[in-house]
């Protein structure tokens, strides 16, 4: 419906997102998650250590986490 919207996971830890966040982003919207953090107010390590816990499915990690970004971007 609107291919150029994106959704910056940034400014919380993933341990906090909502449950229907993690289930969009394993299902319908698995294209359309882009890995960010709150820096310096979250480091990169901690949120990739509350990413690891929060749910998401390994198939969509590599996504969120840069394929999903590669791919808005046209690189």
């Amino acid at each position: 419906h609107k291919p150029n919207v994106y959704i910056d996971l940034s400014g919380w830890s993933p341990k906090y997102f909502p449950a229907q966040l993690v289930q969009y982003a394993n299902t319908l919207l698995k294209d359309r998650m882009l890995f960010g953090t709150d820096f310096p107010l979250i480091t990169p390590e901690r949120w990739m250590k509350d990413f690891e816990a929060a749910g998401f499915k390994e198939e969509v990690k590599e996504g969120i986490l840069k394929g999903n970004a590669g791919r808005m971007l046209k690189l």
